[in-house]
């Protein structure tokens, strides 16, 4: 098979599989055949390259009547030769193909090919994992750097970060590990896939994996608050009135939660009934406190809270954890008050849905 049947025959194959455009390899190979044609042959002026039904390499030139530079000129006489019509100042396209320079170019045409394969694989692998973000995976361990882990996924390198990581879990090589896709990093060494298990997409992901009525979308997680490895707020709803979301995640003896709740180590699930009614969502997020009094200010997006003097700190929890939680998860400010400040929220604990305390 010739130099032309195979470049042919490769833009073909390559613009089939890996969904390159045979103008874009054509272009490249053009451009690498003509750096290899003046590094092997001298520099040359106004020479260009054409892949078409084989590899050519054309020089344009001047017509005048005494040309000096047989490079870049043709005399009147040679190029009425070609076409009678020509003239003084026209130009003329000649073929200057050097009779070896077939090899050269298969040689250049597989390196550029071959540049293309893997560029395209890295272009098709970006966006194949663009497409599924926040898909739960399950990868190997393959390696430990400085505390991030590099997971192997059907061949796919992937990184899960340390700061991606649930704080207090450990794992070995060879372990497989569940997490959702998060990012997708783009570099001249091909794409990196970022994956997480702290983010609070994988929390779902799990609960969709775990709870049938989830998955059937007789059950909807409407919103989730995390502080990963340490505490979590689930709101469920049910489309179903004869469906119980919160036994429904639950399960017969805790035995859907509990699968989860393995997954993730010692991090506590809060699941919470979501209600339309924010004083009941409020409530119900800030469980197990039980609020006595409930004022919402519409305009401020901020609830006042009372609770009982014996539940301040349960309302609150450790270190604001409980109300910051709540606050996330419904999506307002919670001011919280003992019954005997009741009159003085403004001075009292609370959290707002960014998280602050």
């Amino acid at each position: 098979m010739n130099i032309e049947e195979n470049i042919g025959r490769a833009i073909e194959e390559l613009g089939r599989a890996k969904r390159i455009s045979k103008e874009e390899l054509i272009m490249a190979l053009e451009t690498a055949l003509l750096s290899a044609y003046r590094k092997n042959f001298g520099p040359a002026m106004n020479v260009h390259v054409e892949v078409t039904d084989g590899i050519r390499v054309y020089a344009t030139k001047e017509v005048i009547e005494n040309p000096l530079d047989p490079r870049s000129q043709m005399s009147l006489a040679d190029a009425q030769a070609v076409d009678s019509n020509l003239k003084v100042g026209d130009t003329l396209k000649v073929e200057i193909t050097p009779s070896q320079f077939g090899r050269i170019a298969a040689q250049t045409a597989k390196q550029v090919i071959i540049q293309k394969i893997r560029e395209a694989e890295r272009r098709l692998t970006a966006e194949e994992f663009e497409k599924r973000k926040y898909e739960l995976i399950v990868g190997q361990v393959q390696r430990f750097e400085k505390g991030d882990i590099y997971l192997d996924y059907n061949g796919v390198e992937v990184l899960l970060p340390l700061k991606e990581q649930i704080p207090g879990q450990r794992f070995r090589q060879q372990d497989r590990i569940k997490a959702v896709i998060v990012e997708v990093s783009r570099s001249s060494r091909g794409p990196q896939v970022i994956v997480s298990r702290a983010d609070r997409e994988f929390l779902r992901r799990l609960f969709e994996k775990e709870i049938p009525e989830i998955q059937e979308a007789l059950v909807v997680i409407k919103g989730i608050a995390r502080e990963p490895g340490i505490r979590s707020k689930v709101a469920v709803h049910s489309v179903d009135p004869n469906i119980d979301p919160v036994g429904a995640c639950v399960g017969l003896r805790g035995s859907r939660i509990q699968s989860i709740v393995q997954e993730i180590g010692l991090e506590k699930i809060d699941i919470v009934p979501f209600s339309e009614d924010i004083r009941s969502f409020v409530a119900a997020a800030l469980s197990p406190a039980r609020p006595v009094r409930m004022v919402f200010i519409a305009e401020e997006s901020r609830i006042q809270v009372v609770v009982p003097e014996y539940q301040l700190s349960l309302a609150i929890g450790k270190e604001g954890q409980n109300v910051r939680l709540a606050a996330k998860l419904t999506q307002v400010r919670i001011d919280i008050a003992p019954v005997s400040e009741a009159g003085d929220l403004a001075s009292s604990a609370g959290a707002d849905p960014n998280g602050g305390v």
